[in-house]
């Protein structure tokens, strides 16, 4: 077993590398560095070192170093997540349709909630399509061209 210090830079590195959501995430990834350690051990460290749990732009979970952790604004966050998977944009009545990668329209749903935008009624995400409900045609289209020009 590593020294405590050791222990914690170990965790510290692996979870800047790698996406690691859970305990026994950890745990596997840390046995593979050649550190075999116990839960509670584990769940003691995470709380010694302050890790935070957030979620990728995938909504995926994932343990950070509260140093490395930069927050991002939504706007910043859809902006990411568009840009990596984001196809075309268009109005159609009074809906604005986000065409993505086959998983990653939740994602995009959730990064259009969470903006706040008093052009977005709602959102409904299947596999690669997101709509945005907006109060009316004209809404749509502006949110449309806001939306496109995030877009690769």
């Amino acid at each position: 077993m590593l020294p405590k210090s050791d222990r914690h830079r170990l965790i510290e590195s692996v979870v800047t590398r790698k996406r690691v959501g859970t305990q026994f995430e950890l745990l596997d990834a840390l046995a593979d560095a050649g550190c075999v350690i116990t839960q509670a051990t584990v769940s003691r460290d995470i709380r010694e070192l302050g890790l935070e749990k957030t979620r990728d732009p995938l909504g995926r979970p994932r343990y950070v170093v509260p140093r490395a952790a930069r927050r991002t604004t939504p706007e910043e966050l859809l902006a990411t997540i568009l840009r990596q998977f984001g196809r075309r944009v268009s109005a159609a009545g009074n809906l604005v349709v986000v065409q993505s990668e086959l998983g990653s329209a939740p994602a995009i749903g959730r990064a259009l909630d969470e903006l706040g935008h008093e052009r977005i009624v709602g959102t409904l995400a299947g596999d690669d399509t997101c709509l945005a409900v907006t109060p009316s045609e004209r809404d749509a289209r502006l949110l449309a061209r806001e939306v496109a020009e995030l877009l690769p």
